[in-house]
């Protein structure tokens, strides 16, 4: 874990800032701004400090007023502008602007110690099963383990098995010889033996064949692969790490999952927790989102913050889908929103009694929207979807209005995009966000 600094002045200025920094899986430490440090160092000081700053280095301007985040350029550190009315979410934002690459995002108490419980676990050679919900960042914890092993610089490679062509299972994950099947034009090594030296991410473990879970624990147990077709095994080096959504304990007592290869997988559990239960996570999470959306989508703009109302409404939500929910719930806000900030209203947050039985619940389109390419979503009304038996929302007629506003903007502007964000009072950056909602709702 990386080693940070905050500066003296600043723990006592803003001490909340220590106390989440210190408490997000990051090791922080006060130091003194004018002192000597490490070469490859990161401090976090006031903005007053900053003769003692290097570009690396993150400062904070504690004062009333509307909150900002500017990032590094010309030589100039990253600066985060906040009063008392933004402390949560700025404290977020500053824990993930320290963590390093490949770190999930931490802000909850539970999160720090199964993280702190990953990095020992990641040290050693030792089979992994991590289960937990959809969402709950099952693939992000395995590229952790990775990424803190002694494997790091050999490949990861992450596999679905559920995704996997049942008849080419075998093939695909222990290679095959040429000719050994119709269509074998040539030999393949496969998924082992692609991430020889390194990581294999079996994900939804649970989706493997029988036939097959016989030939991973074979493969497992040994440490060699028989490819389709080969007569010799082959020895490989691999860490396994598998993932689950489901009970693989219940799944191997119904007899659906072979009980020798789930008690072979289960050297190492880590469970993951739903997203309800470390509500701490929330704006972690939130807070890493919004500034990879920032860093993917324009540079050029500035940081779109969530007001106070938004934060609320994100920590008090049940989050039936997890981070990838969030994840969604967050483009949509970018999207839509009327201002410069994310608001309550922009976020669109379905009520979990709702929720719930919507996941697998027929949608109906009507026919028109069915038909609808993404080159006609830019020229052709919107047209929002509706679930079977359920009115038509405010919020969806509000979402079809600015969709549509769009649409008639560009049609004004000839397709100019910033002629027709200056005719919708908006930046350039938010039209694109827009678009790229037209794209999606033609593709659904």
């Amino acid at each position: 874990m990386s080693t940070f600094g905050i500066s003296d002045a600043l723990c006592a200025r803003v001490p909340a800032l220590q106390a989440w920094l210190e408490h997000a899986y990051l090791d922080i430490a006060p130091v003194a701004a004018h002192a000597p440090r490490e070469k490859g160092s990161i401090y976090v000081m006031l903005a007053s400090e900053i003769a003692f700053a290097n570009c690396r280095d993150i400062l904070i301007d504690y004062r009333e007023g509307e909150p900002r985040f500017i990032r590094a350029a010309n030589g100039l550190p990253a600066r985060v502008d906040f009063g008392a009315a933004d402390m949560e979410f700025a404290c977020a934002l500053v824990g993930e602007l320290l963590r390093p690459s490949g770190t999930p995002a931490v802000g909850d108490s539970a999160s720090a110690r199964l993280m702190s419980l990953a990095s020992r676990i990641a040290m050693s050679d030792a089979t992994v099963l991590i289960q937990g919900d959809t969402g709950t960042g099952k693939e992000g914890m395995a590229r952790f383990l990775h990424a803190r092993s002694g494997r790091r610089d050999q490949d990861f490679i992450a596999v679905n098995c559920a995704a996997l062509p049942e008849t080419m299972m075998e093939a695909m994950l222990f290679g095959h010889k040429k000719g050994s099947f119709t269509g074998a034009a040539q030999s393949s090594d496969g998924l082992f033996l692609a991430a020889d030296g390194g990581t294999l991410l079996l994900d939804e473990i649970a989706e493997l064949p029988l036939n097959l879970q016989a030939k991973l624990l074979r493969a497992l147990q040994e440490g060699e692969i028989l490819p389709v077709g080969a007569t010799h095994a082959v020895p490989v080096n691999v860490r396994v790490i598998a993932a689950c959504n489901r009970d693989l304990a219940a799944e191997a007592e119904a007899g659906r999952f072979r009980s020798d290869l789930y008690w072979r997988l289960n050297v190492m559990p880590l469970a993951m927790i739903p997203l309800a239960d470390r509500r701490g996570d929330v704006l972690a999470i939130a807070a890493a989102m919004l500034l990879g959306f920032d860093e993917k989508h324009n540079a050029d703009d500035p940081f779109v913050w969530p007001t106070g109302e938004a934060i609320a409404a994100l920590k008090t939500h049940q989050w039936p889908g997890n981070a990838r929910e969030l994840g969604n719930v967050l483009q949509r806000a970018l999207v839509l929103r009327e201002g410069e900030h994310i608001t309550a209203s922009d976020l669109s947050l379905i009520a979990p009694a709702v929720a719930q039985p919507m996941m697998h619940a027929p949608v109906h389109v009507h026919a028109p929207y069915q038909r609808v390419s993404p080159i006609q979503a830019i020229v052709e009304p919107v047209i929002m979807p509706a679930a079977r038996g359920r009115p038509t929302r405010l919020q969806d007629i509000a979402r079809a209005s600015k969709l549509d506003a769009v649409r008639h903007a560009l049609r004004e502007a000839d397709g100019h995009r910033a002629l027709a964000a200056r005719k919708l009072g908006i930046s350039e950056r938010t039209l694109r966000y827009r678009l790229a909602e037209l794209r999606t709702l033609a593709m659904a």
